[in-house]
């Protein structure tokens, strides 16, 4: 029992070290599991280039919600597939659409129909805030409430978990961003892809 005590307590105070160093504008969960276990999308599922349908040009975003996967076009038959999470029960669609704008830090408003789902969320979170359901960057889709952003819950990648939005590793979309122009054209669909 001994060396268990040990290990734990070990553990517990290397938890306690590393959430200190962490520093109050940065720190989010994310950033504290990737310093206990490396970077998040290591564990299975993480962005990779892939071959892809030719008849998508350069620049256009694919969200493939059977996939689970978001796919930037980067040139003539080939990808760069990113993980996310996407929408739950009532909030599936699909269709075409453009990027209307991108955000560095945004800031998030919950609906009011959120709120009155979950009274406790707040009513608003500042952009660079650790616990913004944005995370660190933002793609605006159309006129929509619709984002294709990061998050501050990056265990729910790979889940159906969203209101709507396409939630990307904090990573993922710092690398996705500068890639994507506004205008570009984004497609959305339940159709699965096959890639390699």
């Amino acid at each position: 029992m001994k060396p268990l005590k040990f290990i734990t307590g070990a553990l517990g105070a290397l938890v306690f070290t590393l959430s200190l160093s962490l520093t109050a504008t940065t720190a989010s969960a994310q950033d504290l599991l990737s310093a206990l276990f490396g970077d998040g999308p290591s564990f299975g599922s993480g962005k990779s280039s892939v071959s892809f349908s030719n008849r998508f040009r350069p620049g256009t975003v694919v969200v493939s919600f059977g996939d689970r996967r978001l796919y930037y076009i980067n040139q003539r038959g080939s990808a760069i597939s990113y993980p996310i999470a996407i929408p739950k029960g009532d909030a599936r669609w699909s269709g075409v659409s453009r990027i209307s704008q991108k955000r560095v830090n945004p800031s998030w408003t919950p609906t009011p129909s959120m709120r009155r789902e979950n009274p406790k969320l707040p009513a608003f979170v500042p952009g660079g805030h650790p616990r913004n359901p944005l995370g660190i960057r933002a793609l605006y889709i159309g006129s929509s409430l619709y984002r294709i952003h990061g998050t501050d819950a990056p265990w729910t990648i790979g889940k159906a978990v969203s209101k709507g939005c396409i939630r990307m590793y904090n990573e993922h979309v710092v690398d996705l961003y500068p890639r994507v122009r506004v205008g570009a054209k984004v497609i959305v669909t339940w159709k699965k892809f096959k890639s390699a």
